[in-house]
């Protein structure tokens, strides 16, 4: 399983409740400018149009930027493949207040191109500092025991 692209700040500003696995719909230039690994997942998050999940503020650039066509779009929202027992759980889940779904990693399964996303709830701002202050706590106790 090759990873092409993971988002490291989601694990930080969100807390992962549920992970999930689906395809996406993709153009052949995009699949190349993927497997070369030119993707960027930041800032991007999946949302619902007329019941179909889409992957909104992903950056594909074109696999050759002289060939691309006139019409590429390198932020064009990415339909999801899911089937409609997940799509209907997780409309459901994300109508709740608080709750988002967060790409977390783009990466290839069997000569396919997966997503991997996960229902999140946003940390709040006294959460993240005091993750920051454990992780640099844990760092000293470290460092004090090699010594």
């Amino acid at each position: 399983m090759k990873i092409y692209s993971e988002n490291k700040k989601a694990g930080f500003d969100y807390e992962i409740l549920e992970k999930f696995e689906a395809g996406l719909v993709l153009f052949g230039q995009e699949v190349k400018s993927i497997k070369t690994g030119h993707i960027n997942l930041s800032a991007s998050y999946v949302s619902f149009n007329r019941s179909e999940p889409f992957l909104v503020g992903v950056k594909v650039p074109p696999y050759q930027p002289n060939n691309a066509g006139a019409d590429y779009n390198d932020e064009r929202p990415k339909k999801i493949l899911l089937n409609k027992k997940e799509i209907d759980y997780l409309m459901g889940k994300t109508k709740t207040k608080g709750f988002s779904l967060i790409p977390l990693k783009v990466y290839e399964k069997n000569g396919r191109i997966k997503l991997e996303f996960g229902l999140a709830k946003g940390k709040k701002k006294f959460d993240k500092k005091e993750k920051i202050k454990k992780r640099d706590v844990d760092m000293e106790v470290r460092r004090e025991l090699s010594e």
